[in-house]
């Protein structure tokens, strides 16, 4: 005799009266049944950990730690000179620092990434914002250590300028920038001597030329060769306003005494500021800070110029953390600052090394620094 499909669509033999009863598989007992939850709990547990460690394409900023450039470095002193009399200081000019998680080096993990976006003092950005595709962890740390030499470089052709010690500068061509208007004029390895009759000593005369000719064509006198060739460029204006020759230019210095750095394990351009201003306390009588507590962050450039650098929120935790009462911040990094400065933290803004020896020297001498420049919505 047949029976009638039950409700899921299916024929249960059990309900059949010529069905053979030890064909009919036996129901799991308790025990294996639970045994059989937790063998599969415990195999989706596996799968979505694994999962979870697969690398994901953001990275991670966290405060960093921070080094005195006034202090040691292991048993190093972070700054050295010899060849002229210098003056160890006292206090603390703190270059900042940001922990990278992710990207070629140490490609993130979903638990990074969750951490990094319910922690508010880190930040999280997709990895395309912080190295470019297909970068490589090797040229990752080509491009960091090169960075940090040249930031050492211009640390001390900008503190020398600062103090009006002179050295000598020599400016090569590196190339051409596209659509350049010195393209068939200047070529690869000049090296730029005059422009207009002024001598080049540094960026800051070409600029200064330029901007005082508000476009109209220089006279550029360059060594090529061993042979003096002169040429008249007309510049243009680049995005940021300024006439420009439309070269890249690579400097090299001659200094008149020894500075080493000694810095491990930190790459980049952003201590430069801080290299300068350790540099300019240490060939200076006194002390600077006054034994004040200052850290700040900024590239630098020979002239003395300070630019912006990232991961400023993060750098201004750990200069908190790490006991500074001052923080000194790239003019151009003033919007990353509103809203992000811990307490107890004062921030001055600056665009030169100028401004910020000046800013250290007044919290040193014991002057009230409420009237110096701070970072504001306006």
């Amino acid at each position: 005799m047949l029976t009638s499909p039950s409700p899921g669509g299916s024929v249960d033999p059990r309900q059949m009266p010529d069905a053979d009863p030890s064909s009919v598989p036996a129901e799991p007992s308790g025990g294996s049944r639970y045994m059989l939850m937790v063998v599969s709990g415990l195999l989706a547990l596996g799968l979505g950990l694994g999962a979870a460690a697969l690398p994901v394409p953001y990275v991670v900023e966290s405060a960093g730690p921070t080094f005195n450039t006034l202090g040691q470095d292991g048993d190093k002193p972070v700054i050295s000179i010899s060849g002229r009399e210098s003056f160890p200081a006292q206090g603390n000019l703190d270059l900042t620092t940001v922990v990278m998680t992710g990207g070629p080096k140490s490609p993130a993990t979903i638990f990074d990434v969750f951490g990094g976006w319910v922690d508010p003092s880190k930040a999280v950005y997709p990895e395309e914002l912080i190295y470019p595709k297909g970068t490589t962890a090797e040229e990752t740390v080509k491009q960091s250590e090169v960075a940090m030499e040249s930031s050492q470089e211009n640390a001390v052709a900008a503190a020398l300028r600062e103090l009006d010690i002179p050295f000598e500068q020599k400016l090569t061509v590196a190339g051409l920038s596209e659509e350049s208007p010195s393209e068939g004029k200047i070529q690869e390895g000049d090296v730029l001597t005059s422009i207009n009759g002024k001598p080049v000593s540094s960026m800051a005369v070409i600029q200064e030329e330029l901007s005082a000719g508000a476009g109209a064509a220089a006279a550029v006198v360059v060594d090529r060769n061993g042979s003096s060739v002169t040429e008249s460029v007309t510049p243009v204006k680049n995005q940021a306003g300024r006439y420009v020759l439309g070269v890249l230019l690579a400097s090299d210095f001659t200094f008149p005494f020894d500075v080493k750095i000694s810095l491990e394990n930190v790459g980049g351009p952003s201590a430069g500021m801080m290299f300068a201003l350790g540099i300019v306390d240490n060939l200076e009588p006194g002390d600077l800070t006054g034994g004040k507590h200052v850290a700040g962050t900024g590239t630098i450039s020979a002239d003395g110029a300070v630019g912006p650098i990232g991961g400023i929120a993060q750098k201004m935790i750990g200069a908190r953390q790490h006991g500074a009462t001052m923080f000194l911040a790239p003019a151009a990094n003033c919007a990353d600052v509103v809203g992000h400065v811990p307490d107890g933290l004062q921030v001055v803004k600056v665009e030169t090394l100028a401004d910020a020896r000046a800013s250290v020297e007044r919290l040193g001498n014991g002057q009230d620094t409420k009237g110096l420049p701070t970072c504001t919505n306006n």
